[in-house]
């Protein structure tokens, strides 16, 4: 893998990853047009998504570090907000364990990630709209233990790559009575256990495989552009969602999810 295919593999995961279109579906897809095919370039997700996990505690560090502090004063909020993501991280770790190998033999292809694609466009432009009018509570003070569950639960059908761990969040916590912005933000928080414990034990895994294949100076371009891009996304993201709300991305993978359909997929 050379620093071009890097930069390009860590532009998309940096993209795409915070965005409710599924950073695996695409890398899958980019994977598979620049034919980089094997262990060591799958291994390669472990660099781009640390990237995109860096990306999260830069821009929340001031969150993050008062929670921190709060934890070791044990104040209430972040003991409730500790609590509320372990929760939500609970379920997706468990089904990841059990089905890991059955997804990866069965839905690592363009059929099943243009599949979800459409499924999830469709979901992310009909749901909103039976939502509408519904109450809705802002502010991560109001992710109770059993919303905390429920967007846990819709987490967990985000291992059907193509389907996007950020959509089915956002989602559940919409479905769950919490507001478009504050389901946003505590689904980029849940990506620290969950897109860490995944990069940890991928690393555990396949390490060697990476190692032989990628050069280090593709390693680090994209490490780097992953974290950079992933950054801009989760403010640029969350701005623009307290103005237009989900659709226009449920459009985007309806019609990327069938360009799929008819150019990929035999």
């Amino acid at each position: 893998m050379n620093p071009w295919e890097a930069a390009l593999l860590g532009l998309v995961e940096g993209l795409t990853e915070f965005l409710p279109v599924s950073s695996t579906g695409h890398l899958i897809l980019v994977g598979h047009l620049l034919r980089l095919e094997g262990e060591g370039a799958h291994a390669f997700e472990i660099v781009i998504q640390l990237g995109a996990l860096l990306a999260v505690v830069v821009h929340y560090r001031r969150l993050l570090g008062a929670r921190l502090g709060g934890l070791f004063r044990r104040e209430r909020a972040s003991l409730d907000l500790l609590v509320a993501l372990l929760l939500a991280f609970a379920p997706v770790a468990a089904a990841g364990l059990l089905l890991r190998k059955a997804i990866k033999r069965w839905l690592f292809g363009p059929g099943p990630v243009a599949a979800a694609l459409v499924v999830g466009g469709l979901a992310m432009i009909l749901l909103p709209r039976l939502l509408r009018g519904r109450p809705r509570v802002d502010g991560l003070e109001q992710v109770t233990p059993r919303r905390a569950l429920l967007i846990g639960l819709g987490q967990c059908l985000a291992l059907w790559p193509g389907a996007s761990r950020s959509m089915c969040t956002i989602l559940a916590a919409e479905a769950a009575g919490l507001s478009t912005a504050t389901a946003a933000e505590f689904s980029f928080l849940l990506a620290l256990p969950t897109l860490g414990a995944a990069t940890l034990y991928e690393a555990m895994k396949s390490w060697r495989p990476l190692l032989e294949t990628v050069p280090p100076l593709s390693m680090a371009v994209g490490l780097a552009v992953s974290f950079l891009v992933a950054w801009a996304v989760i403010a640029a993201f969350l701005r623009y969602l307290a103005r237009t709300g989900l659709a226009p991305f449920g459009v985007y993978r309806l019609a990327l999810g069938l360009v799929v359909f008819f150019t990929l997929v035999r």
